[in-house]
């Protein structure tokens, strides 16, 4: 049956109201199809993706499957609320000769504090963690807001600020007011650190003793795959964060379950977005995959939009006096060698290691080159 024809003298239409709610549709339309592209992806490719995790995992001599990751000794570990109210959960390691903070101490142990990035936790640093314990410095080591052991934000997104304002409340309940101090951050950690040197210029002119930088950015990061995003997500996630912060409050729990329950497909993309090389240790995969679990979609939506809008390069000016150590995997797909280079652009007197066949946890990943340099660079600004 033909269509009916509507005769050119019938009343005009109305002209169409605004209408937020119709926007709000499209928009929900719109991720719609994106969720519905991805489940037609991975039906698709299931069996064979399982199979290809089988494959990764059999047959591979692995140097790490009885490290005890994520059950590292320490001497203390304390709770520290940042100004927003989150509790950071904090661990510190005491140097050889076991003498603890004392705030009165007229000769302060100098500190080593590790900032870690996003989707993971202070377990990054397993193997710089194992280097330095039982030697001359103390290690402090914390979760970031939504991470790990950490407590999250009430509401509202996270914000790089608000991050390195929870460095200084670290800084301030875990060292001594004249105590040396070295930073280490990977990722968001780097981030972080350049956040807090924004904010506070003054601690790192009076405190701070060197800085290393490991798989960072001082941003230009809108185009990257954050946290190893699908491509497709990456570049529509922008324009649609306001609609996925609050669908997550509702949807979150369900979306962590089916994560959870595609645990091979998780293997996988952490597989080839944290790690460089064409055989990494099966059990380093699986140990940053929990990390990548552990970090609810609540959290990850949360902290994008400030991620994607990170620009600090100015920031590195508080450090341009400083020693700096930046180390990246030649493979990283997440923040490419570019954005180490650009740092160091910025700080020309940095020295930059760039480790082959390795991705975004270089730390993990090829463990013996980043401690080989960590070590040297410690030696050197804190002789």
């Amino acid at each position: 049956m033909a269509d009916a024809v509507v005769p050119a003298a019938s009343t005009p239409a109305k002209a169409a109201k605004p209408s937020g709610g119709r926007s709000t549709a499209r928009k929900v339309g719109l991720i719609g199809a994106i969720v519905g592209v991805a489940a037609a992806g991975i039906a698709a490719g299931v069996a064979a993706e399982r199979a290809w995790v089988r494959r990764s995992r059999a047959g591979v001599e692995d140097p790490y499957a009885d490290e005890p990751f994520g059950r590292l000794p320490f001497d203390e570990s304390l709770t520290v609320t940042t100004a927003d109210g989150v509790d950071l959960y904090v661990e510190i390691v005491e140097p050889a000769d076991g003498v603890t903070l004392d705030f009165n101490d007229a000769d302060p142990e100098p500190t080593v504090i590790f900032v870690h990035g996003f989707c993971l936790d202070m377990g990054t640093f397993h193997f710089q963690r194992r280097l330095l314990d039982g030697g001359e410095y103390r290690m402090v080591l914390y979760d970031q807001p939504g991470h790990g052991k950490s407590g999250r934000l009430s509401d509202g997104e996270y914000d790089l600020p608000a991050l390195g304002e929870a460095l200084r409340d670290v800084i301030r309940e875990t060292t001594t007011p004249d105590s040396d101090i070295v930073l280490v951050g990977h990722s968001m950690g780097g981030m972080a650190i350049m956040a807090c040197a924004e904010r506070y210029p003054e601690i790192f002119a009076n405190r701070v003793v060197g800085v290393a930088l490991i798989s960072t950015s001082g941003g230009r990061v809108q185009g990257v795959k954050l946290g190893g995003l699908p491509e497709l997500i990456s570049r529509t996630s922008a324009p649609l964060l306001p609609v996925l912060s609050g669908a997550s409050r509702m949807s979150g729990p369900m979306i962590d379950k089916a994560r959870q329950a595609s645990s091979d497909l998780a293997w996988l993309l952490t597989r080839r977005y944290g790690f460089g090389g064409k055989q990494p240790s099966p059990a380093l995969v699986s140990y940053v995959e929990r990390m990548n679990s552990g970090t609810t979609t609540e959290t990850v939506a949360r902290y994008l939009r400030t991620l994607s809008s990170h620009a600090r390069y100015p920031a590195l000016a508080a450090i341009a006096d400083k020693p700096v150590l930046v180390i990246v995997g030649d493979k990283d797909p997440i923040l490419p060698l570019k954005h180490s280079e650009e740092i160091v652009r910025h700080l020309p007197q940095a020295e930059m290691v760039v480790v082959p066949d390795s991705g975004h946890v270089v730390l993990l990943e090829h463990a013996d080159a980043v401690n080989e340099a960590l070590l040297a660079f410690l030696a050197k600004v804190m002789p």
